[in-house]
């Protein structure tokens, strides 16, 4: 036999042997780079030391960072550079978001922020928190995720974080208090041990408090040099992603301790010194592909004093969060109520800035014509993503992703690759 139908033939027989080669490589790819989560990230975390929260917590940031926005906020979109239509369109926006989800994510701090404590005095702090998170949870008015961070495994603080941790969620379980937005953050991680042991403690505090196995999720705090380089010159933080498996949802740069520990004088720490950048491009490249969400870290230059002290930290701050954005970065760590105006007018502005472009080339995209653009399916799907962060996050609505793109929410969700609705 020649011509085509041999050709094929021959082609059939070296893919048969390709599929055997290459399965347990295939097999692999899937396992490590399952893609998307599916799931909504938050646009920041918000910090609160554990013997500061109380289930009033989430409301009294609404209510200071409103108070802030109107004091010193009447032209804070200015401040960011916006034209006056959309400048407009985005403090309206930012209002009605603080009236209503301030704070996307929570996490209860007994770490730096809290420090160390008698162990009763942490048992009893820890244990008040949880209590106050379980009310606000009942009553509706909890973050959509939170959680707490806990003391680092380093051995002089590992019984310690245990024992909260322990505390924590067993008063949440019992209080039927444990959301799908529940998280747990590990600090100063040094070794890709310390990931898997997290592993072995959520496995037995879902034990001991009857929980689902899996159900328990954590994040690992990125500010150690050996996170980013260990003593073989290897990338740990990459084998810290695979080593937490589908527990792990996220990596968080930690601005301060991360540039402190390289020798970076006080004055010059920065989310933009070049240490910080190349801390997190390699935390970028080890998260791409797996599902791990990937945060940025705080400013610690926060809008308190006189009027021109606040605008002045605003407009870093806002500087800051779209230089993360632009960076694909879509998170970061909020420290102050008044960083809630800064936060959402950049994340705002962002999204908004690139709504008509971005939808103009995703309606071609998907219904045809010209657009200046020839968008492959990878772009397709950032253009896509972008688009439905800026609804997740309140930016954007419905009504107008259906203006502009004629596609619904779930066809959206789709494109940009979500691997759940």
């Amino acid at each position: 036999m020649s011509g085509p139908d041999a050709d094929a033939s021959r082609m059939d027989a070296v893919a048969d042997a390709l599929d055997l080669t290459l399965a347990a490589a295939d097999a692999a790819l899937a396992a490590d780079y399952p893609g998307d989560r599916g799931s909504r990230q938050p646009v920041h975390t918000v910090y609160v030391p554990g013997d500061r929260y109380d289930a009033g917590t989430i409301a009294a940031w609404g209510e200071a960072a409103t108070t802030a926005l109107a004091e010193h906020g009447t032209d804070i979109t200015a401040l960011a550079g916006l034209p006056p239509d959309l400048g407009r369109e985005v403090r309206a926006r930012v209002v009605a978001k603080l009236a209503r989800e301030p704070v996307e994510d929570l996490r209860i701090d007994f770490e730096d922020g809290y420090g160390d404590r008698l162990d009763a005095q942490e048992d009893a702090d820890v244990l008040s928190a949880a209590r106050a998170l379980a009310a606000s949870v009942r009553a509706g008015g909890a973050s959509p995720y939170n959680g707490i961070r806990i003391k680092s495994f380093e051995a002089p603080t590992r019984r310690r974080a245990l024992r909260s941790l322990d505390l924590f969620v067993g008063e949440l379980a019992g209080a039927e208090a444990l959301t799908d937005g529940f998280r747990i953050t590990l600090p100063k991680v040094t070794s890709v041990d310390q990931v898997g042991a997290m592993g072995t403690v959520l496995d037995a505090a879902e034990d001991a408090h009857g929980l689902t196995a899996g159900s328990l999720r954590f994040e690992v705090q990125v500010e150690t040099p050996q996170a980013i380089l260990g003593a073989d010159g290897t990338a740990l933080v990459a084998r810290m992603v695979h080593a937490g498996g589908t527990r792990l949802t996220g990596l968080h740069y930690g601005t301060y301790d991360y540039s402190a520990s390289l020798g970076v004088a006080a004055a010059h720490q920065s989310m933009e010194h070049p240490v910080a950048d190349h801390a997190k491009d390699v935390m970028q490249v080890a998260a791409a592909g797996t599902g791990v969400f990937v945060s940025d870290g705080s400013s610690n230059q926060l809008p308190v004093g006189d009027r021109a002290a606040v605008r002045a930290a605003w407009q870093l701050h806002m500087r800051l969060v779209g230089r993360s954005l632009a960076r694909g970065i879509h998170q970061g760590w909020d420290l102050h109520p008044a960083q809630l105006p800064s936060r959402f007018v950049a994340t705002y502005a962002f999204y908004r800035e690139g709504l008509t472009a971005a939808a103009a080339r995703l309606r071609t995209y998907v219904h045809g014509g010209e657009s200046g653009y020839l968008d492959e399916p990878a772009t397709a799907a950032a253009l896509a993503d972008f688009v439905l962060r800026g609804l997740e996050c309140g930016a954007v609505d419905a009504a107008e992703i259906d203006d502009l793109v004629d596609i619904d929410v779930a066809a959206l969700a789709r494109l940009a690759r979500r691997s759940a609705g």
